[in-house]
């Protein structure tokens, strides 16, 4: 049986995400959350995910979505069944579940966020590989498990070259303004944080 509390799980898609909301423990540190991620990067891994999270009885359950393989095909017929499945709370009061399911989507990854730490763009990145190109001008950046636990905190590591997570949320909030426009290069990641802000309260 679930036990209800007033905690938040951050499911991303892989490695980097969950370095990165790890860093950010000691930021929001009035929240009770856990990073976590599958093993194997599906969505029916993504979907195993987040039935397990509300069983273990966590109250809000947030996905971090690269949309870099989502754009078309099967993996986007798939990504839209799995919203529509989590569009309304999971509600088993008999088992003492209650929980809100939310997804927040980069395009093209997660890296886009780490990008808007030190300013603005809506370059239409041909790639992952050319958005971690552009990072690595502003900021000393490799997508391993090595520089992650070398810098000891994506976060505080970005702040301390001159980032600012602040900056960050702005920046991602303007290219959501600007998603109307355009379809490529956004980061939900700004929501994310506020909504981690307002656990706080």
């Amino acid at each position: 049986m679930g036990k209800l509390r007033n905690r938040a799980i951050i499911i991303g898609e892989g490695v980097t995400e969950f370095y990165y909301f790890q860093s950010l423990r000691d930021v929001y540190k009035q929240v009770a959350f856990k990073p976590d991620y599958p093993k194997h990067t599906s969505i029916e891994e993504l979907e195993t995910k987040i039935r397990e999270a509300a069983e273990k009885g966590y109250t809000h359950i947030f996905c971090v979505i690269d949309m870099d393989n989502k754009d078309e095909g099967p993996e986007r017929t798939q990504y839209n069944k799995l919203k529509a499945k989590f569009a309304k709370p999971i509600n088993k009061p008999k088992k003492g579940i209650s929980c809100k399911v939310e997804f927040f989507e980069t395009h093209l990854c997660t890296e886009l966020f780490f990008r808007y730490y030190f300013g603005y763009t809506s370059c239409p990145y041909e790639n992952q590989k050319s958005l971690i190109k552009d990072l690595n001008i502003k900021v000393k950046y490799e997508k391993t498990i090595k520089f992650f636990r070398k810098n000891n905190g994506l976060h505080s590591y970005f702040e301390s070259e001159g980032g600012s997570l602040e900056k960050a949320i702005a920046n991602a909030e303007t290219s959501m303004k600007e998603k109307d426009d355009r379809d490529y290069t956004y980061s939900e990641l700004g929501r994310l944080m506020k909504a981690l802000e307002n656990l706080q309260k």
